[in-house]
């Protein structure tokens, strides 16, 4: 679990996406946000607080005009006060203008003081996400990790399977790739499972024969997902003709497999030769998006059997 993240790789990774300037105490990039037995993830930011010290301290219009209207002594104390608590960082919003006396004490006390062009209500919801995400529980899974239908799925089975092959197969139906080989999952709520490519490996999937191959510049940027929740595993696994037919006709494969303490849909297809596993694997996405609508396939023909025996047995 990644229950660490310093205010310097937070400034790498979002600078952009929240406009961030660092004005002063980059002595302090190193100070860590995280959680503890007592603290949540949004407990972790918020407004100008120096009795209780958010470790995010934001600063918008709101919180600023209030410093400005202290007396010299009062706006000093609340300053030492501010940097005292030792907050990972000082965030002002909406690009304000940043009083003097606090970017130097800041600079005197490397507390992170960062500047964002993002409205104090966006910048406050946005770093509460990232932090959601960042600190989130994560594990990394086995596998080929697309976006089917709308739905992520993650391709499982022993290695030389094909797991690969059959991803860029699907790829080239129009659906998209996630992450090749090592995709990373974190618990992102009570029941929701979120998975995403490592930096390193974003864009890029290896097929036996081909080697590496960059699935963007292939097939454009509609072809790469940055991430998506986990919905269904679909296991390939390897059978013998004699194996393949004691698989359950009516209601299938399907099982349960615990990532991160929540329970995922698994369904396992058998590999054989003459099966179109990328037709199967639409078809499993299909009919699971039916399951979660309340529509079982399997049940529904029961159903529609016991019916028809009951009108020809009954009496007449």
């Amino acid at each position: 679990m990644n229950d660490t993240v310093t205010v310097n790789l937070l400034f790498q990774r979002y600078q952009q996406r929240l406009g961030l300037q660092w004005l002063a105490g980059r002595g302090g990039e190193q100070r860590t946000l995280r959680y503890s037995a007592d603290t949540s993830g949004h407990s972790l930011i918020g407004y100008l607080n120096v009795i209780h010290s958010n470790r995010l301290q934001l600063l918008g219009p709101i919180e600023l005009d209030y410093i400005n209207k202290l007396d010299a002594a009062s706006r000093q104390q609340l300053i030492e006060q501010l940097c005292a608590g030792e907050p990972a960082a000082v965030v002002i919003a909406e690009q304000q203008s940043t009083p003097g006396d606090l970017c130097d004490f800041c600079e005197k006390t490397d507390t992170p003081l960062l500047l964002s062009s993002l409205g104090s209500t966006k910048l406050m919801s946005s770093l509460r996400h990232y932090l959601d995400d960042e600190l989130a529980e994560k594990t990394v899974v086995h596998g080929v990790f697309l976006e089917v239908h709308g739905m992520g799925v993650l391709l499982t089975g022993e290695s030389g399977v094909g797991k690969s092959e059959l991803a860029l197969e699907l790829i080239s139906r129009n659906h998209r790739l996630i992450a090749d080989d090592a995709p990373e999952f974190s618990r992102m709520g009570p029941d929701t499972v979120r998975g995403r490519c490592p930096e390193v490996l974003r864009d890029f999937i290896e097929v036996r024969g081909l080697g590496i191959l960059n699935i963007r510049a292939m097939y454009g940027d509609s072809a790469i997902k940055f991430n998506k929740d986990l919905r269904l595993i679909v296991h390939l696994q390897r059978l013998a003709a004699e194996d393949l037919h004691k698989v359950d006709r009516l209601k299938g494969s399907y099982r349960k497999r615990t990532i991160l303490d929540i329970e995922i849909p698994e369904a396992t297809l058998p590999v054989a030769s003459g099966r179109n596993l990328a037709v199967l694997v639409e078809a499993a996405v299909r009919d699971h998006i039916l399951l979660r609508k309340g529509y079982n396939a399997a049940e529904a023909f029961s159903q529609r059997q016991r019916e028809l025996i009951q009108a020809k047995t009954a009496p007449s």
